[in-house]
């Protein structure tokens, strides 16, 4: 409902504790089952209850939901099954209650035509000998309650230009700090490996990395993240955006820099193990960019322009400490000789299962 004081929306309690989520739960445990929906960008879920104590996925049940509402199946035949894959501490609920990721299933229990987890794992897998780490670098915008205007600039007009915003203090340089604060500590509670969050360059817009992470793992702690950032942010009414170039004109768009090592690159000599993998990835450039937003490339186009911190969608390019590269190569690494590279294309809203999968695909099992 509307607050006729403030104008903004409220949910009845306008901030303050629920009183009841202190009532004693007995031995039962809450477990919410989340899955990626149609859209291959946003998340569902709903809470099941568990009658014992959950130590890992295989302990759950597979569920299923209505796909006809997700833009998952049909009506006449829409139930989706979800099949747990990992789990993880609920940091609202908290007590023993979980958070589950799920992988979606068809009627006939074969991986549903949206599940992008399937593969990945499969090819993690095959390419476990030679560890791939990843450590993907989640931006993201906040808007008010509207989803329209972005969370902290003025009413009419804009803010003042890029420039002192980008990891800045201040009331009048920093919005949305509390819901930054509030998702790395619920993060670090849920056994998300979070290692770091900044305010990015535009106003009301941040970054939060997550990793290292080996094979699969990335893309299960990366949703699991993003949901619970949506998640807090409905607690101080807030929408999140992933989208990928949330206000046109001269503002930056958002990203999902992915770091990308193999055990070979990792120890010394491992840089030319990093310009070999360079040298592949240049080759499935238009691989790459089909797989690095939800919409084929389309989301992507309207950052990937060569301007605000990008490289063309258009050319592949690296360089050595280049924001505007394709592939950077961090300075430290070329002097130290060994360690990771950072692939800039993927966007905000990208699936990191499916990064991740394209990523390994190419350097790994020359595919």
């Amino acid at each position: 409902m509307l607050d006729r004081h403030s104008g903004r929306m409220c949910d009845g309690l306008d901030g303050q504790t629920n009183p009841f989520m202190d009532l004693d739960q007995g031995s039962a445990i809450q477990a919410y089952y989340m899955w990626i929906d149609g859209t291959g960008q946003h998340l569902r879920g709903k809470t099941k209850t568990v009658l014992k104590e959950v130590t890992k996925p295989e302990d759950l049940p597979v569920w299923n939901f209505d796909g006809s509402s997700t833009d998952q199946s049909h009506g006449e035949n829409s139930d989706v099954y979800l099949k747990p894959v990992a789990i993880y501490k609920d940091p609202f609920r908290r007590g023993n209650n979980i958070l589950v990721m799920c992988e979606t299933l068809d009627h006939e229990m074969k991986p549903h035509s949206t599940n992008k987890r399937h593969e990945c794992y499969k090819n993690m897998v095959r390419c476990k000998d030679v560890k791939p780490w990843f450590g993907i670098e989640q931006e993201y915008t906040m808007f008010d309650y509207t989803g329209i205007h972005p969370y902290g600039w003025p009413a009419n007009g804009y803010p003042g230009p890029q420039g002192p915003y980008y990891c800045g203090v201040g009331a009048s340089r920093v919005k949305g700090r509390k819901i930054v604060e509030a998702h790395y500590r619920a993060c670090l509670y849920a056994g998300i490996k979070i290692a770091g969050s900044n305010a990015e360059v535009m106003p009301s817009q941040w970054e939060y990395q997550v990793g290292p992470c080996e094979g699969i793992e990335m893309g299960d702690m990366l949703w699991v993240s993003r949901w619970i950032l949506c998640r807090i942010a409905e607690e101080f009414n807030v929408v999140i955006s992933f989208d990928p170039k949330p206000i046109p004109g001269d503002w930056n768009g958002a990203g999902c820099h992915t770091n990308i090592s193999t055990l070979q690159m990792r120890e010394s000599g491992g840089i030319k193990h990093i310009h070999d993998a360079i040298e592949k990835m240049s080759k499935k450039h238009d691989e790459h960019i089909v797989e690095y937003d939800p919409t084929g490339g389309e989301d992507n186009a309207r950052r990937l322009t060569g301007l605000h911190e990008t490289a063309s969608i258009h050319q592949f390019s690296s360089g050595v400490a280049h924001r505007g590269a394709s592939i950077r190569i961090p300075r430290q690494v070329d002097a130290d000789g060994c360690g990771y590279f950072e692939d800039r294309r993927p966007s905000s809203n990208s699936d990191p299962y499916a990064v991740t999968n394209r990523v390994v695909k190419t350097i790994c099992l020359d595919e």
